[in-house]
């Protein structure tokens, strides 16, 4: 069998491959990690005292949008088992609601980004902890970052490169397992969706040939979805028997423009082929809203402040309904590609006021006053006191992987709005035709609202 690897958000996806006859994946052992930073009872398997803070694998959010805000809790464990034939001990988080009785009985996965964080539940905190669902992240790589951070916590972590498939396996059949002895501590769970961005999806896409080949108990599914985004790729995803959401940005669409964006396929509603591609018009690689990274802009252009989370929760929700309810998704236009530079300088197709046709649409499109530009370019002069995340990694990267925005003309706003009261009642009824059509959370309705009332009109 041959498995093609991933390392990057821009090289090939994988193609369909035989498979062996599938097993049931092993349970590992766990026990939680008492000490600074994991909050709440003991593990069912004993804790483990450690000195000194735990590692959180999270960068900022806002005070008003923090876990303390929500009444999330966070519980560490270390998992051990065996898988490529050595033994690793590996590193969760359970970040959960503090009052069961709201845990929505969804659990979304992620493997935790090589550069330490949890960059899904960053960008999707806000939809994740207004609905309740509990984010789990999965250490399947980076062992430094710990050791570096905390060595007497993290001593006990041990993780060889090619075990990062049945180290995820194993890790979700523990939570399907479930029980009052689990990580879950008995909350019931319903389903439970890997997914990733960028190099943590890449580790999701890497994972499917291993999703077809380990089972959890009656030889059913480990993880119930996948969603993989700010990827693309010069060929399809691999079919695999439960439903899959991908979802690349306006980065990987720009990239893949002058190969034909191979990674796109046919959406599929059979077993075997339940599979989705929905691209958000004007969403970027990278969450240049809330990363701190971008706090100041080291970049040439202003920074999009396109919410990154109201755009991935569509296709998120969507797949929740999907694998939970049986709701069978839309299908929605790719966004517009026309190669033809000479028309607008842009690989893609773009409306009147400069933004990209098709894709999924939102507010920030549909009744804008910026046009959306992906990719970004780092500031030809280094900026003074920049973020010690940029000065410690390449400012050129985090430009490239951001969008930006620039505010659109008089001219071109004079007919679209008498003045700002127009505007503002303008963006909330288009906020509520896409919250009725599923294309838009609820959730974010207050910060589309609040960034629409920051506007002054010309």
């Amino acid at each position: 069998m041959t498995i093609w690897r991933f390392v990057t958000f821009a090289i090939p996806l994988l193609l369909s491959m035989a498979q062996p006859s599938p097993v049931v994946a092993p349970i590992p052992t766990f026990r939680q990690v008492a000490g600074p930073g994991s909050q709440g009872s003991q593990g069912s398997q004993g804790s483990q005292g450690s000195q000194g803070s735990m590692f959180t694998a999270l960068q900022r959010l806002p005070a008003e949008e923090d876990l303390a805000h929500f009444k999330y809790i966070v519980k560490e464990y270390f998992v051990s088992g065996t898988a490529a034939g050595q033994p690793y001990t590996t590193r969760i988080l359970v970040r959960r609601p503090a009052d069961a009785k709201k845990f929505s009985g969804i659990v979304l996965a992620e493997p935790m980004h090589p550069t330490g964080n949890s960059w899904m539940f960053h960008f999707l905190h806000t939809y994740t902890m207004s609905q309740g669902h509990i984010s789990l992240e999965i250490v399947t790589g980076s062992v430094p970052l710990f050791t570096q951070a905390n060595p007497e916590r993290y001593k006990p972590l041990v993780i060889a490169g090619s075990q990062a498939n049945e180290i995820l396996a194993q890790v979700g059949a523990l939570l399907k397992k479930g029980g009052s002895t689990g990580p879950l501590e008995g909350l019931p769970m319903r389903k439970l969706i890997l997914m990733g961005t960028s190099a943590s999806a890449a580790a999701v896409t890497a994972y499917l040939p291993a999703h077809m080949a380990y089972r959890a108990d009656g030889m059913k599914p480990i993880f119930d979805g996948f969603l993989p985004t700010s990827i693309g790729g010069d060929g399809p995803i691999m079919k695999v028997d439960v439903p899959v959401v991908l979802m690349p940005t306006m980065t990987e669409i720009v990239a893949s423009a002058a190969t034909g964006n191979r990674y796109r396929r046919p959406d599929g509603d059979t077993p075997g082929d339940q599979f989705r591609i929905y691209e958000v018009a004007a969403m970027a690689h990278n969450d240049s809203r809330v990363n701190p990274v971008y706090d100041p802009d080291p970049c040439r252009f202003p920074v999009s402040r396109f919410p990154q989370g109201m755009g991935l929760s569509a296709g998120l929700e969507r797949l929740i309904q999907w694998v939970d309810k049986g709701k069978i998704p839309p299908r929605a236009d790719y966004v517009v590609v026309d190669n033809d530079l000479k028309n607008d300088g842009s690989v893609l197709a773009l409306d009147a006021n400069g933004n990209p046709k098709g894709g999924v649409r939102s507010t920030y499109v549909d009744v804008p006053v910026k046009r959306y530009v992906s990719p970004n370019e780092p500031h030809p002069m280094p900026i003074p006191n920049p973020s010690p995340l940029t000065a410690a990694a390449s400012v050129e990267l985090f430009c490239s992987i951001a969008g930006y925005e620039l505010p659109l003309t008089r001219a071109q706003l004079q007919p679209l709005y008498k003045n700002r009261n127009d505007y503002v009642s303008k963006v909330e009824q288009r906020a509520n035709q896409l919250i009725q059509e599923g294309w838009l959370s609820p959730a974010y309705k207050d910060l589309i609202l609040a960034d629409a009332k920051k506007v002054s009109l010309p």
